[in-house]
This record gives C-alpha cells, sequence and structure tokens, in this order.
C-alpha cells in the first residue's frame, strides 16, 4: 500500500476532511491533496507532522507493505497505537449503553465492534473481551431477578392473599443503574491501561 493510500485512509477512518487534516497538521489544504493523490512525495518532517495529526506512528505510514509481503487492510494503520486502541475500548464500552433499548442480548454489539476492530493488542483485546463478559454476566443476573420475581409475586398471591406483590420495574431499574456505574468504571479504567508501544 503506498504512503499516498495510507494518509487517506487513516483521515477518514479519523472522520476528519482534508482541510480538518492540514489544520491539525498545519499544512495547506493544497499538500494534502497532492499527497493523497500521489501527485507529490512528502518530506519526512510533512510525514511525521501527518502521524501525529492522524494518531498512528511515522513508521507505520513509511514501511512499503508490498515489500513485507502484506496484503494488510487498512487496520494495519493504527495496530499498537495506543490512542486507537483506547478509542475502540470506549466504543466498545458506550455500545453497552444500548441494554437500554435491547437488555438482554445487547452484547452482541460490543461482540461485534471487538472483531470488526481488527485490535490484535493483546491488553485491548483481554480488556474487551472482560467487558463483554460482565455484560452477559449481567444479562444472566438480570434475567434471574426477573424470574426471582416472578416467583414471589406467584407465591404471594397463591399463599397470601397477595398482601404485597413487588413491581417488575423496580429490579429491572435498579439493575439498569447497576450497569451505567459498571460501564462507567469500565469507561474511566480505560485511560489507565499503558501501552508498551506508545
Amino acid at each position: 500500500m503506498e504512503i499516498s493510500e495510507k494518509i487517506a485512509i487513516a483521515r477518514k477512518r479519523k472522520g476528519l476532511t482534508q482541510e480538518e487534516l492540514a489544520s491539525l497538521a498545519n499544512v495547506t489544504v493544497r499538500t494534502i491533496q497532492r499527497l493523497e493523490s500521489g501527485k507529490s512525495i512528502p518530506r519526512t518532517f510533512t510525514i511525521k507532522t501527518l502521524a501525529k495529526a492522524l494518531g498512528t506512528n511515522f513508521e507505520i505510514l513509511t514501511v512499503n507493505d508490498t515489500q513485507n509481503g502484506n496484503t494488510s487492510n487498512d487496520t494495519v494503520l493504527f495496530q499498537n497505537n495506543p490512542d486507537y486502541e483506547k478509542h475502540i475500548l470506549k466504543t466498545l464500552c458506550l455500545s453497552c449503553f444500548s441494554y437500554f433499548v435491547i437488555p438482554l442480548v445487547h452484547f452482541f454489539i460490543p461482540i461485534y465492534i471487538l472483531k470488526k476492530s481488527g485490535s490484535s493488542n493483546p491488553k485491548s483485546i483481554e480488556f474487551g473481551r472482560a467487558i463483554i463478559r460482565q455484560q452477559i454476566y449481567w444479562a444472566i443476573i438480570h434475567s434471574f431477578l426477573l424470574l426471582l420475581t416472578l416467583a414471589y409475586n406467584f407465591t404471594v398471591a397463591v399463599h397470601f392473599e397477595a398482601l404485597y406483590l413487588l413491581h417488575f420495574l423496580w429490579p429491572f431499574f435498579v439493575m439498569c443503574i447497576l450497569n451505567a456505574f459498571i460501564i462507567s468504571y469500565s469507561l474511566i479504567r480505560i485511560n489507565s491501561i499503558s501501552y508498551e508501544c506508545a
């Protein structure tokens, strides 16, 4: 993959326009256009500036994948990049809030995000899997509490003439609030992860 392609792919992955990247890298828009079209060969200083603005490494932008026999996709631009890894983990965490919409199967969304990210960093993969496990455990406990509520209400209604029935919304809201704290705590912990490649 040529450096022009890598710069264009990295810019799009970051959600930046050519104008925004030019502003971040303190170069002209014309420079970005010429680099991405392959009409000019960037200087080392320019590549370093662009790499910093794109949240990737100088070496990743300059290594020619065809020389190494690699035909890697665009995720190689961000492999072992701490900012990218943390961005993926934060997205994964935030996706867990989908439990408000689909409470019992919401963990499929972070599973999809982790697989789609293409992350090869062991710390990120382990942390992502831990978050997913938490959500699976939460879904199981949540379902169990709702079943316990049903059993309690049935027992009270049959044997004690329905003196006091427990509303299903109580365990539901308690579990939702608890999960919000779990997800928020995971988000805070992401910033404390240290990557050796930083």
